[in-house]
């Protein structure tokens, strides 16, 4: 960016964090530490199998046990007739488990510890079904099809929420399997490619599925207004407009009648939107009174949506003056029991980081029984990036030409098409290597203090025949992109009497947006930093979706930069409400990695 040289009040300089001295002294409350008035607590019972059919229930022990309020099996909620067709809609089995960790049962009590003994005295009985558990085997043409009518399509689609590419591919019409989508993106003849090419790196990329790893487990308390048929929903959220609305759709209630609060959110990193709040609504809606549900740590493993295994055939070539000349993949991601896709994006990061015109990429969306995928640190690019740049790696390697200038000799630059053929905008990689190049880090990677460097690849140094008390360093480069997709935004700006500014939005705080948002709002308010304050209840705020990384913060941050520009025109006299909204879309690329 460019140093304009102006000086800011509160912008590029040290400031305390907002919230920094309630989160260390513990004052900042969680949704766990939340105690209303008549709150019960609920614990599931989940499936041990992958797949089984359910033969009966035995509730009665459970029933029994001291504090125990109800037992509820899916005949007993509100949901009974609701469509399962993603990990948010299966609030509770119903006939069938389709995924290890999948809730059968819920038990609710009078204290956390009752409700755990009502849930160890169930019993299920199971009659075990055949499971669909490696990607490769569940397409094969004999391989058991988990949706033999199709996956139900009544719901929404969470994919399109964290940066999936908007290209469309051709629908290939096909019986149904567990191949529940195919994307192919190509241009140019990669096979004309690897004629020319002087070294071809030919591997196979197998990445497992990952748990997003957050402090704070999932957690939700659910509170019931009988008088005016709505609930209350407090949750660890990144987006509770998406929560309000999938829980209104599952609960078939009115969206006004869904109320959410967001919490504090002790992490997330992708994977809290939404999953346990339509099973502790409909509990909630059964018995009448608060419900609150805290996950253990291994029913978040095994009930939530880590990110998705991933199997990469690459194929890359390159001729012997460095130029990419081939890059030919074929992918298959393993989406769980339900479809999130994600080859989209994948097929667009393969092909997109560097310059190339030959590309054939195939990206295959594989059901299995297992939980849904979800979103983890940008959703099928770290399995991408680790592909495609260990090839480079190796491409470089084999010509010896040293792994910076590779890279920079094939980056892509603003026009350039991605793996889909769409071309990048304004992008950065260039610059990003251009400072790499110049690092101290980078510069002196080879030959350091101490160190005998007898092999390097890409940087590394390995230590040989130094004694025990000398230390080895290694340093590497990778790049990596991430088209970040930009949706609705809004804010409202409102004055009380007393001159407090109050900013409502439709964010969550997630990694110190709070902070950056309030100095940017100071910085076109002659204001203390007390006299703003932030509001973000559904329905009362604006509308905004869902917090992804640095892309609601951009999107927010200009809305309410606008909005608050609008205000100051209108003089502190008066009270004015001020809303507008933005759509639009914004790409961010490349970040250099020293690994």
């Amino acid at each position: 960016m460019t140093d304009t040289g102006k000086v800011h009040r509160y912008l590029g300089k040290g400031h305390r964090l907002i919230e920094g001295q309630d989160k260390v002294s513990g004052r900042v409350k969680y949704t766990a530490d939340l105690k209303l008035a008549g709150m019960v607590y609920l614990r599931p019972v989940l499936s041990p199998h992958a797949h089984a059919s359910i033969v009966s229930y035995k509730l009665d022990a459970a029933r029994l046990v001291p504090g125990v309020v109800a037992v509820l099996t899916d005949e007993d909620l509100c949901t009974r007739d609701t469509v399962i067709n993603s990990r948010s809609s299966a609030v509770l089995a119903r006939g069938v488990v389709m995924f290890r960790g999948q809730p059968v049962v819920a038990v609710v009590a009078e204290s956390e510890a009752a409700a755990q003994s009502g849930a160890d005295a169930v019993e299920i009985e199971y009659s075990p079904l055949p499971a669909v558990v490696d990607p490769e085997r569940a397409i094969k043409a004999d391989a058991h099809v988990l949706w033999p009518n199709g996956v139900p399509k009544e719901g929404a689609d969470l994919t399109a929420q964290h940066g999936a590419s908007a290209k469309e591919t051709a629908k290939v019409v096909r019986a149904y399997s567990n191949l529940h989508n195919e994307h192919h993106f190509g241009r140019g003849n990669v096979e004309h490619g690897f004629e020319e090419a002087h070294v071809v790196i030919e591997r196979v990329y197998r990445t497992p599925i990952v748990h997003q790893g957050y402090m704070e487990p999932h957690s939700v308390v659910c509170d019931p207004d009988t008088l005016a048929q709505s609930i209350t929903i407090y949750t660890s959220t990144q987006g509770q407009y998406i929560v309000r609305d999938e829980t209104a759709r599952i609960l078939r209630l009115p969206k006004r009648q869904v109320r959410v609060v967001p919490m504090a959110v002790g992490g997330g990193f992708g994977a809290k939107y939404g999953s346990l709040e339509p099973l502790v609504g409909a509990v909630a809606l059964a018995i009448g009174r608060p419900v609150q549900l805290v996950l253990t740590r291994s029913e978040d493993f095994l009930t939530t949506t880590p990110s998705p295994a991933c199997i990469i055939e690459l194929k890359t070539g390159a001729s012997r003056d460095g130029k990419i000349t081939a890059i030919e993949a074929r992918v298959k991601l393993d989406n769980g029991v339900f479809p999130f896709e994600l080859g989209g994006i994948v097929g667009m990061l393969l092909g997109g980081y560097y310059k190339c015109a030959n590309v054939d990429i195939k990206c295959l969306e594989v059901l299995t029984n297992k939980p849904q995928s979800g979103a983890y640190r940008a959703p099928g690019a770290p399995s991408a990036t680790l592909a495609i740049e260990s090839n480079v790696d190796d491409m470089a390697h084999a010509l010896g030409i040293d792994p910076l200038e590779f890279r920079y000799a094939n980056a892509a630059e603003t026009g350039d098409p991605c793996g889909n053929g769409d071309p990048w905008p304004n992008i950065g990689l260039k610059q990003c290597l251009e400072r790499m190049r110049v690092h101290p880090l980078w510069q002196q990677r080879r030959g350091s203090t101490g160190v005998r460097t007898e092999n390097v690849h890409n940087g590394r140094s390995f230590k040989s025949g130094l004694g025990s008390d000398r230390k080895q360093t290694g340093v590497g480069i990778a790049v990596g992109g991430w088209p970040c997709g930009m949706g609705p935004a809004s804010a409202v700006c409102r004055v009380d009497s007393d001159g407090t500014v109050r900013v409502h939005v439709g964010t969550v705080d997630v990694s110190g947006s709070i902070v950056v948002m309030c100095w940017l709002r100071l910085r076109c308010l002659v204001y203390p930093r007390t006299r703003l304050r932030l509001c973000r209840v559904t329905p009362v705020v604006a509308h905004s979706g869902l917090q992804v990384a640095e892309a609601k913060l951009l999107t927010v941050r200009l809305v309410r930069w606008r909005a608050l520009r609008k205000w100051c025109g209108t003089g502190c006299c008066r009270w004015p409400v001020i809303t507008l909204r933005l759509a639009w879309m914004i790409w961010k690329y490349a970040m250099v990695l020293f690994l």
